[in-house]
């Protein structure tokens, strides 16, 4: 294979690794993916919120393990999207700049009033989708919906996707890997399921300190578990679907959500409302998992490696993540997770993050934009014309009113065991000065390692990566 080599970028993205096939002794593993989208961890049964019943989801449990801290590397859908599909960072290959990418289109409208037109990152194109990789040693591969990659992916990592892709239309009993996306838990049905029927009361919910404690918080709040009723239903019908056909056993089933909730300050936010995620994994019925709770510090680029290793497939030494599953499990435990974010649809920022068991820390680049990018496409929704009202008459408290706050703070720093919502920023305090030094210089470190493109304005970043 030719090697192209860009001169600004480091020796990793060089390597591109190709495989041949495994001779497996055994049957390999199925692999089913069951995606919601928008959702926090927080929201659901077996992380501690009684609010609605999950049966579907909660049986995978019968056999299988709660990930208490699976992360996304992006608090919006199509940058972490791209970082599952190559195992990479996102901030590293070019793909962090939400709706870089848009099929057959050159030019945003006018109406988006955006600085670059649509690019795909060719770094992240010249990385061997993981699936393809599946597909190359026996898999089939199927993917249900939604793509949304943020470049342009190769045609080789699918061998169907589309809304009725499924793994039904392999060949015999060959293995597959199947994705589901499930969008009735997306930001936009809060607004599209608004009127829908409500299959929780409002007045039970409670209220998290970062809304006020209203009716429209708790009609929002209702209107979302409402939906995740509905996904566990449409969920079940693929679970079941398994069963009927004998597959059950003999498949590891993902649940996951693609990033944090539907909600301000959840999707779009660099706080853990916006990167932390809900994850079980149920194993076929012949592992028995190691234990029904792990709280290593996970990260969606751990899914490309994670996947091979269960199928018995070398790891290509480019990806960043780590094999938390398989007969490739990375002995190795993260001590510390690293987040980002850039652009969101019309509105340039960076900021990026670093955490460990106990803290996180939070360095912001643009402090004369606030947290609340004030996003077009979320102002559709009540409670966040809500809370611009409310903020605008200064009706907010203080802990609610620190999202909309300009000048931002340069740096964050919260004790996430004794604030989980992240609003007693204890930057300045003396007791701490020794884990924020510390962890001033692992950002500083995970930033240099992955080649972290964000020193870039966005017109010189195509000029990199587009060409």
């Amino acid at each position: 294979m030719k090697r192209i080599i860009f001169k600004t970028l480091p020796a990793i993205y060089l390597i591109l690794c190709f495989f041949s096939c495994t001779n497996y002794k055994q049957t390999p593993p199925n692999i089913v993916w069951l995606v919601a989208e928008d959702q926090s961890s927080y929201f659901f049964p077996f992380y501690g919120d009684q609010a609605v019943k999950l049966p579907n989801i909660s049986q995978l449990l019968e056999n299988g393990t709660v990930y208490d801290d699976m992360n996304s590397p992006y608090p919006v859908c199509a940058p972490a999207r791209s970082g599952i599909i190559t195992g990479m960072y996102p901030n590293s290959i070019g793909t962090g700049n939400m709706r870089a990418y848009k099929d057959n289109a050159t030019q945003r409208s006018e109406k988006e009033a955006l600085i670059v037109p649509y690019y795909s990152s060719k770094l992240a194109e010249r990385i061997k989708p993981f699936t393809q990789i599946l597909r190359e040693n026996g898999y089939y591969c199927s993917n249900n919906g939604k793509e949304d990659y943020n470049f342009k992916l190769r045609d080789e990592a699918w061998d169907e996707s589309s809304k009725k892709a499924t793994w039904e239309n392999r060949e015999g009993n060959q293995p597959f890997f199947s994705v589901f996306n499930f969008h009735v838990t997306h930001e936009s049905e809060i607004w599209k399921r608004d009127k829908h029927p409500l299959k929780v009361n409002p007045n039970d919910l409670k209220v998290p300190p970062i809304f006020p404690n209203d009716s429209i918080s708790k009609h929002a709040l209702a209107v979302n578990y409402s939906n995740l009723v509905e996904m566990d239903r449409q969920m079940g019908l693929i679970i079941n679907k398994l069963k009927e056909q004998g597959l059950y056993d003999n498949t590891y089933i993902f649940f996951y959500s693609d990033h944090g909730g539907p909600f301000p300050r959840h999707k779009r936010a660099i706080y853990e409302t916006g990167s932390k995620v809900p994850m079980i994994v149920k194993f076929p019925l012949e592992i028995k998992p190691d234990q029904k709770r792990n709280s290593d510090m996970l990260n969606f680029i751990d899914f490309a490696p994670t996947v091979l290793s269960i199928a018995g497939l070398e790891i290509p030494k480019i990806f960043q993540g780590l094999a938390f599953l398989g007969s490739k499990k990375s002995k190795n435990k993260r001590e510390y997770l690293f987040t980002a974010s850039d652009r969101f649809d019309e509105h340039p920022d960076k900021i990026r993050a670093v955490k460990n068991k106990r803290f996180k820390y939070i360095r912001n680049y643009n402090i004369n934009k606030p947290h609340a990018l004030p996003v077009g496409y979320r102002t559709q929704m009540n409670l966040m014309k809500h809370l611009n009202k409310l903020n605008e008459s200064n009706r907010l408290l203080p802990e609610q009113k620190l999202w909309f706050q300009v000048p931002k703070n340069l740096e964050e720093f919260y004790d996430l065991k004794n604030d989980p919502f992240e609003l007693n920023n204890l930057i300045n305090q003396t007791d701490y000065l020794n884990q924020i030094v510390d962890m001033r210089g692992q950002l500083d470190d995970w930033m240099e390692k992955i080649n972290d493109l964000g020193y870039l304005t966005e017109e010189e970043l195509v000029k990199v990566v587009a060409k």
